[in-house]
């Protein structure tokens, strides 16, 4: 069965999905925690209704409590975000074990706002988060754009070399990741095309 989502009822009134990803609030510029209920509205519309991502189980799953994320607001509207495991998150409600690493999980930066550096300068402030964690990680696998975004950022900050790593499954022990600039520099992601997809969409960066 297809389904389209058209307009949204809020605040006693119908408004199109575009719309509703719009603000007047001035506070609402660059990246901004997401806390409200219309807060998690509005990531979910950009990730399942405006940009569709793949990977989505059902209609209506909207950002979980347990999940912390940052809208990117540009110019009045919300044209991306970024999700992520806090370390010591619990990997799923299915078990006990928790992240043992602060985890980037999903990206995205809509298309018509992608090539102007937001997924560079989405990953930069998630390692502003955690300065002092030994390493961080993000979530496998790694789309050719976001590998593009991380060999870009690990150019910029050599420092950084030696904290960011793929976290190919939970909980992130040193067996279930790997070191992204050893990767990069192996030439294991050259064989990455635009057809490999994961949760993830991320802007170029270029």
């Amino acid at each position: 069965m297809h389904t389209q989502v058209l307009a949204l009822y809020l605040h006693g009134k119908w408004c199109s999905v575009e719309d509703a990803t719009k603000t007047t609030s001035k506070s609402r510029a660059g990246l901004v925690m997401v806390e409200s209920a219309m807060e998690r509205v509005i990531l979910f519309l950009l990730a399942h209704v405006l940009e569709k991502l793949p990977a989505i189980d059902r209609l209506f799953s909207p950002h979980p409590r347990t999940e912390q994320g940052k809208l990117l607001w540009r110019d009045g509207q919300a044209v991306g975000f970024y999700t992520f495991k806090q370390k010591g998150s619990l990997c799923g409600s299915w078990t006990a074990q928790s992240y043992l690493l602060p985890v980037l999980d999903t990206t995205l930066v809509r298309r018509g706002w992608r090539g102007r550096g937001f997924g560079l300068q989405m990953l930069s402030e998630f390692f502003s988060l955690f300065p002092r964690e030994e390493v961080v990680g993000i979530s496998s696998p790694l789309s050719p754009s976001m590998v593009a975004v991380c060999k870009k950022f690990l150019q910029q900050h050599e420092e950084q070399r030696e904290r960011l790593y793929e976290v190919m499954e939970a909980p992130g022990g040193w067996e279930q990741r790997r070191n992204i600039w050893m990767n990069i520099q192996l030439g294991r992601y050259s064989h990455c095309t635009d057809n490999v997809k994961s949760f993830k969409e991320l802007s170029s960066g270029k």
